[in-house]
């Protein structure tokens, strides 16, 4: 057991930062990208693109650009994640119905006051599959930072695979697939009580 806690508290730390600067990243760029401008359009272009590439490619092209350690694992799992928080911002915004929009600015409200109190509660459903998406991907992906350096709970696994040590391969793999799972039906959750309360 002691030889789990350290590789867990490592995959739980560079998960949880990249999640959290994925959404904020997520958030930020889709809120231009819902604009409509040429560079949203380049933005929603780039992100449907990222989606399409595999994980270990995206930290592989971390290694020769940022080396290897926490860092880099850290930068290219918060890119990988951060496309489909975009997607789902862009998505979910674009849902909103426009008579709604004209409805809140006629009763005085700011474009900032209408997007916090009408769209984004609207949006909200499909935001939070987004999240789920990102959250998920993070977990499964962050066993494949071991390979620039990263630590966590893929160290447990590659140690094992070296060897053929299914004892050991399994002490990484499981809690990845446990909190895998933990997180989907967690925001699952979510996603369902927003839709069915129709914020």
């Amino acid at each position: 057991m002691n030889a789990l806690i350290a590789p867990l508290l490592e995959h739980l730390r560079l998960s949880g930062a990249a999640f959290i600067l994925s959404v904020a990243l997520g958030f930020a760029l889709g809120l231009i990208a819902v604009r409509g401008s040429r560079l949203g359009a380049a933005l929603t272009q780039f992100a449907t693109l990222a989606r399409t590439l595999p994980s270990l490619a995206v930290l592989a092209l971390a290694l020769p650009l940022l080396g290897t350690g926490f860092l880099p694992s850290l930068l290219a799992l918060t890119l990988y994640a951060t496309a489909p928080v975009l997607l789902a911002v862009v998505a979910g915004l674009q849902l909103v119905d426009p008579t709604l929009r004209e409805i809140a600015t006629g009763l005085g409200l700011t474009a900032r006051q209408r997007l916090a109190r009408v769209e984004f509660p609207l949006a909200a459903p499909i935001v939070v599959a987004g999240l789920r998406v990102a959250a998920v991907e993070i977990v499964a992906g962050a066993t494949l930072a071991t390979f620039i350096g990263g630590g966590g709970l893929g160290d447990l696994i590659a140690r094992g695979l070296a060897v053929r040590d299914t004892g050991q391969i399994l002490l990484g793999a499981l809690p990845v697939v446990a909190l895998a799972l933990l997180i989907e039906a967690a925001l699952g959750q979510v996603e369902r009580r927003l839709a069915g309360s129709g914020a």
